[in-house]
């Protein structure tokens, strides 16, 4: 008997996970499974790198789960520096360069193929923008180079450009390395990813870190020196002194070859899916992790959404379904959490501007609250947005910024997102007290009392 077929684009999260649980359900006479990744590394954590640069947590080693010879010890042939340049869907195969051959090309046939190219840091099309010195930071290859500009350089400026997840966590990382750093942000607030008013509140916390934040500001350029290398960021009406750039803008898929094989895509750039995650109109070609768009629960569209959470459960999806069993992913309610310091900062479901480009109507109620009984030690402040659809109450997005213990809270709004629940319904949750973990009242129930009465008052 031949075995089957299996080519996988990409070594990370998904595509390792698909091809571990392929080879969990099928043996390996009947699947023989080809994987190849570009970068030295496989099955890693992109999530720990602003914490590796930081120092806090040992690297790249810590950083990866599986290595390249343990996948291989399963029977799994996983190519590395090896990229995928060429998909030709009508005769089943892909062509490869190694990158530490000279560049040897090469065509390998497949069955089956699953996409997990994942996404690429967000650069805008800038002078200078491509210039040494300049790093956007999404593999552990990046890790790696910024690290490298890092010990190489005399100075101690850095100029960060974007304030979302990656811009503030990288901020922060270089505050710890002793470093100067100015983060430049188009926006008026930070961490675009929360409405402006709970921006605000991540804001005072990068002051107070010393962190200098330029809000309203668009980077026109960068400016090298010489050698050719970064040596400063403009602005329309300022110029910022770098030793280094970091790019914290958000990434966008790495759709490349998909798009050149006429994949569908969505309007992020994603490849579109079925629940599956099997390719629309393919019926042997799969994808999923950071290059895919996802369903969104809450607003009824796709969106993408690039995590390692979503990505593993791709990867596993994928692989039951090409090891012979059936699965499915449901969507995502968009949960994310983050830290600047001691500032943990959560949301989950809609924003103000999406909920409006849905074209819901909603109510929206902020409270502050503390983390715990208010007469125990350490009783910190929290604040909690929520968001609840006009007239029926439907839960739409809650929105977290706070110290110790704000941040998982927010997986209580996500649970109640998944089964749409109403704000009303919310208040009656049966949640843990006691004084040290929380007020009789959690701050979630005493954000989700007050959007009840806000819904009843929008009804009237």
């Amino acid at each position: 008997m031949t075995a089957e077929r299996l080519v996988i684009v990409g070594g990370d999260a998904a595509g390792m996970a698909a091809a571990s649980q392929a080879r969990r359900l099928r043996k390996p006479g009947e699947l023989a499974i080809t994987a190849f990744e570009r970068s030295h590394f496989t099955s890693y954590s992109a999530c720990g790198i602003p914490y590796w640069v930081g120092g806090e947590v040992d690297g790249p080693d810590a950083l990866i789960a599986r290595t390249a010879a343990e996948h291989r010890a399963r029977e799994i042939d996983l190519r590395m520096r090896t990229e995928v340049t060429e998909l030709d869907l009508d005769r089943g195969r892909v062509r490869t360069r190694e990158l530490d051959n000279g560049g040897r090309e090469t065509w390998t046939g497949f069955d089956k193929l699953v996409l997990a190219t994942g996404a690429r840091p967000r650069r805008p099309r800038l002078p200078g923008i491509d210039a040494p010195g300049v790093h956007g930071v999404q593999t552990l290859d990046d890790g790696q180079a910024l690290l490298d500009t890092l010990e190489a350089s005399a100075g101690r400026r850095a100029v960060v450009i974007g304030a979302g997840y990656i811009g503030v966590e990288m901020a922060e990382a270089l505050i710890r390395r002793g470093y100067r750093v100015t983060v430049l942000e188009q926006s008026a607030q930070p961490m675009s990813t929360l409405d402006p008013d709970m921006g605000a509140l991540v804001h005072e916390a990068m002051c107070a870190m010393g962190i200098e934040t330029v809000r309203g500001s668009a980077v026109t350029g960068v400016l090298t020196d010489a050698e050719g290398r970064a040596c400063a960021v403009t602005t329309e009406d300022a110029e910022y002194p770098a030793d280094v750039v970091v790019l914290g803008m958000g990434v966008r898929p790495e759709t490349t070859l998909a798009a050149a094989a006429g994949l569908p895509l969505g309007e992020s750039g994603g490849l579109l899916t079925d629940l599956a995650m099997r390719v629309r109109g393919h019926d042997h070609i799969w994808a999923g992790g950071d290059c895919v768009e996802v369903w969104d629960l809450v607003s009824g569209h796709t969106r993408h959404i690039a995590l390692g959470t979503h990505a593993n459960k791709h990867g596993q999806i994928i692989g039951t379904n090409v090891g012979g069993g059936y699965a499915t992913f449901p969507g995502v309610v968009g949960t994310a959490v983050s830290k600047v310091c001691d500032l943990e900062i959560a949301r989950t479901g809609l924003l103000e501007r999406h909920a409006e480009a849905a074209g819901l109507r909603f109510v929206t109620t902020t409270v502050e609250a503390t983390s715990r009984a208010g007469y125990y030690p350490g009783t910190r402040p929290m604040h909690v947005k929520m968001l609840a659809e006009h007239r029926t109450g439907r839960l739409l997005g809650v929105q977290i910024v706070g110290r110790e213990g704000a941040g998982k809270r927010v997986d209580i709004a996500a649970v109640a997102l998944t089964a749409k629940m109403t704000v009303e319904q919310m208040t009656a949750l049966d949640l843990g007290y006691a004084p040290p973990f929380s007020p009789v009242w959690d701050p979630v129930l005493v954000a989700a009392r007050k959007a009840t009465r806000a819904v009843r008052e929008a009804g009237d």
